[in-house]
Formats: structure tokens, C-alpha cells, sequence
């Protein structure tokens, strides 16, 4: 699983790309009247401000536990990672699909299209630097899945939701430009108001799969399957245990529980079989070091 530096690498090289773009969008909307354009921008608007949503929630799973909340805030990040999906739909995707049927309806020409295409351009550039930087940190925890089996399999919320974004943001970059483009060379305003609503429908799709794999998290899921797999194989290679009969863990943002419930190797003593139970507790510390809580129950059968 990426730590919480990796996350906020691709936050961070998010939040520039975006602020960047925003910027160079919002001047180019308002010289040349194009719907797209302005839905991008409103759009790389609504990104950056979902990075800055993403490194508040990464600050707050570093809280020390308090009494009303014993096992930490590490799953705080999990709910702005789902206010991030719900801003992405209700900001961007709304916001666009209301700008394209607004150009459909009351169609305007386009001004200056080269500003836009240079604008788009660059910002096409700006994004893939974005995504690239995001998929070197997604790279570290693929282990040999490809980006739909990560995405669907992972438990860094944060990573998924910039990926998702950076997606999102190239794609509806592509649909702006050939929507200008087209709408230049046929004079006809039709095109650019079909890619402002391309662009929403994109942004709606991508929201709803954030979400839906945020809201796994949120419920509460296990560590990975390969953690949880050399786990259990950690376990059952250790001198100092018979069987292995469950684990059990659940993921709080980077930290994670582990439940342990074994059949010690009989040590004469009950002193024994606990300093044997610290022994493994600590050295599995060491081994996952993402798990804050460990609980063994040394018992006879499952």
C-alpha cells in the first residue's frame, strides 16, 4: 500500500497542474465565449479545490486517538475523498451539462479559437505531467495488476481519487479541443456545446466509480489481498505457532487492525506462551509496519 508521502506527491503535482490550468483556462473562457473552455475551467477549479480537500484529510488521519475515538482518524480520509467524488459530480459534471444545453439553446460564436487550442494545448501537457507523476506513485503498488484491477482493488482512497481526476482532466481536455477545433473549421457554435456536455457526462462517469470504490473503504475493508496473503503466511511460518485458525484486519486510511486468533506451540507456562505472543507481535510490527493495532488470541480451536 502507498504510504501517505506517496499520496501527496500526486496531490501535490495535482494541485499545481490544476491551479496552473484553472488560471489559463478561466482567461481563454472569457476571451473567446467557449462553453467547453469554461466548463474546463470550472472544472480545474473544482480539481484544485479537491486537492486541498485530499491534504486536509491526509492531516487529519495523523490525530492521536482520543477516548471518543480509539482507533485514531485515519479513516477521516475516507470522507473527503467522498466529498471529492460528490464535488466532481455536483461542481463539474452538473456545471457542465447545464453550460452545454445553456450553448444548445442560445448558441454564440466563437472568438479568438486559436487562444483556446494553445490554452488546451498547453494544459494537455500540464495534465499528462500531472498524471505521470500520479501513475509513478501508483506504480509502486500495482505488483503486476493492471490500472483497473488497482484502482479497483486499492486502499489508498487518496491515490484513487487523483487518478480518477487525471484521467478525467486529460479526457475532457481531448473533448474541448476537438470540440473547438471542429466548431472553428465548420463555423458552427452546435460542436462546442456537444463538448461541454461530453465533458459533464465524463465527469458524472468518473465521480460515480471514485465513489463507489471510496464507499468500500468508508463501509470498511481489509487490507489488500497480497498483504493480507503474506500476513497469514508470516504467521504460519513462525516456529512459535501450531495453526493459524483466522486473521482479520481492517483499514484504517495508512494505518491498519489486525486480529489474530492462533494455537501457540506449548511453552510449560503461562508466562511462556505470553512472552512467546509478544515476541511474534513485535516482530510482525516490524514485518507490516502499517499495523497499528494487533490482537492475538492464543486458543485450542477456530
Amino acid at each position: 500500500m502507498a504510504g501517505q508521502a506517496d499520496s501527496l506527491k500526486s496531490i501535490l503535482f495535482a494541485l499545481f497542474a490544476n491551479t496552473s490550468i484553472a488560471i489559463a483556462k478561466g482567461i481563454a473562457a472569457a476571451i473567446t465565449g467557449s462553453g467547453a473552455m469554461l466548463a474546463e475551467a470550472i472544472h480545474s477549479v473544482a480539481d484544485a479545490g479537491n486537492q486541498l480537500l485530499l491534504i486536509l484529510g491526509l492531516k487529519q488521519t495523523k490525530r492521536r486517538p482520543t477516548p471518543d475515538h480509539p482507533l485514531g482518524f485515519g479513516k477521516s480520509i475516507y470522507f473527503w475523498s467522498f466529498l471529492v467524488a460528490v464535488i466532481l459530480f455536483s461542481v463539474g459534471g452538473m456545471f457542465s451539462m447545464y453550460e452545454g444545453v445553456h450553448k444548445l439553446l442560445h448558441p454564440e460564436p466563437l472568438s479568438h479559437p486559436w487562444i483556446a487550442i494553445g490554452v488546451l494545448v498547453f494544459a494537455i501537457v500540464a495534465e499528462g505531467i500531472s498524471l505521470w507523476g500520479c501513475l509513478r506513485e501508483v506504480n509502486k503498488e500495482r505488483y503486476g495488476r493492471n490500472l483497473l484491477q488497482w484502482f479497483r482493488q486499492s486502499r489508498s482512497s487518496a491515490l484513487i481519487v487523483v487518478f480518477g481526476e487525471d484521467i478525467a482532466a486529460l479526457f475532457g481536455l481531448v473533448f474541448a479541443l476537438v470540440a473547438i477545433v471542429v466548431t472553428y473549421l465548420t463555423g458552427n457554435p452546435f460542436w462546442d456545446a456537444i463538448g461541454t456536455i461530453s465533458i459533464g457526462v465524463l465527469l458524472i462517469v468518473v465521480a460515480f466509480f471514485i465513489a463507489v470504490e471510496v464507499k468500500q473503504l468508508l463501509i470498511g475493508q481489509s487490507v489488500d489481498q497480497r498483504t493480507l496473503k503474506e500476513m497469514r503466511q508470516f504467521l504460519e511460518g513462525r516456529a512459535e505457532i501450531q495453526a493459524v485458525f483466522n486473521v482479520l484486519t481492517l483499514q484504517f486510511g495508512p494505518d491498519a487492525m489486525v486480529a489474530i486468533k492462533a494455537k501457540m506451540i506449548p511453552t510449560g507456562s503461562e508466562t511462556g506462551m505470553l512472552q512467546t505472543i509478544n515476541k511474534v507481535e513485535s516482530e510482525f510490527k516490524t514485518r507490516f509496519p502499517s499495523t497499528t493495532w494487533l490482537f492475538f488470541e492464543p486458543d485450542y480451536k477456530d
